[in-house]
């Protein structure tokens, strides 16, 4: 192999002086940044000349929408609905904040025509909460439906798992004419959201996964949405029987798969309420004293707690 000479050896030093000098100057200059804070916090930072179409002074709108999604997602805070603890008192909502992208626009343009940095507080404007207390105070007040189903206590993950869903259909408010979807309250059960591994119905057998037990809690809800009369628009059954409710009263959910969704076609709106304590579980429905409702018959369970070969509940994979 030949070797490389004196005078090679300075060409290829200077490409490498050459190389790194470009790369410094493609680099953002901290002088010419535009910061973007959230109560004192950096949320983002971005260089004008990344906006550039490459014709000055046109802004890449393409490229700014891209950035401005992103800090959209960086700094919404959802509003939170007035629910009722444990003890029956109202706990009030909380105002949210998204974006304001009007201001956001202004705010860039002035800064991408300027010169030199900026550091600017990202601008917001205010999500209400959609219940109120005033709201839950006025549909509190009348029972329209209710039921109740039990389960081994002594199965902890299962247990668990029926808790956590009870716990976040409670407080579930549905305006006239609007549809609740279990699979969209409850989300998505995973292990980072509390949930457990417990028995499953796969494809009509028995098996294990994350978040067993929840199809208890559809089904209990199921029950009561019929006893009140409202209108189901999706109920699926398992492939098998399950020992917590009669047959064909039933309602299998899971990710992904199928769905329990009921629609408010009354003239008020309805409140749920869910509570899972010492082996049973009871969902409870109501409304204001306006509301006019024609109940169904719905028959109730046995208090005997039932025989579980095994958890039947949600899963990720598909049933049949």
């Amino acid at each position: 192999m030949e070797s490389i000479g004196e005078g090679g050896k300075c060409n290829l030093k200077w490409l490498y002086i050459m190389g790194l000098f470009g790369l410094l100057m493609t680099q953002a200059n901290p002088a010419d940044l535009l910061t973007v804070t959230q109560d004192g916090n950096s949320l983002s930072t971005v260089d004008r000349d990344e906006h550039n179409l490459g014709v000055f002074p046109l802004l890449n709108m393409d490229t700014y929408n891209q950035w401005a999604d992103k800090l959209d997602r960086l700094s919404l805070k959802k509003a939170e609905n007035a629910r009722i603890a444990p003890n029956g008192q109202i706990i009030e909502g909380r105002n949210g904040y998204r974006l304001d992208r009007q201001k956001m626009l202004i705010s860039f343009y002035d800064y991408y025509y300027g010169e030199g940095a900026a550091t600017i507080e990202v601008p917001t404007y205010t999500l209400y909460p959609k219940v109120d207390a005033e709201v839950l105070s006025s549909i509190r007040v009348k029972p329209i439906g209710y039921y109740v189903t039990y389960f081994n206590s002594n199965n902890k993950n299962r247990a668990h798992n029926i808790a956590l869903a009870a716990k976040a259909i409670d407080s579930a408010v549905v305006f006239p004419g609007e549809s609740f979807s279990f699979n969209e309250v409850v989300g998505m059960r995973t292990v980072d959201k509390g949930y457990k591994r417990a028995g499953v119905i796969v494809r009509g057998e028995l098996s294990e996964g994350i978040g067993g037990g929840i199809c208890q809690v559809s089904s209990t809800l199921f029950n009561a949405i019929d006893r009140a009369g409202l209108q189901i628009v999706k109920r699926y059954s398992h492939s098998r029987n399950v020992p917590y409710v009669l047959s064909g009263r039933d309602a299998t959910v899971s990710w992904g798969g199928p769905d329990f969704v009921f629609r408010n076609a009354y003239n008020q709106p309805i409140l749920i309420r869910a509570y899972s304590s010492g082996g049973q579980i009871t969902v409870s429905v109501y409304s204001s004293e306006l509301v006019e409702h024609k109940p169904r018959h719905v028959p109730g369970m046995s208090k005997q707690i039932p025989e579980e070969t095994a958890d039947l509940g949600d899963t990720s994979v598909n049933r049949d």
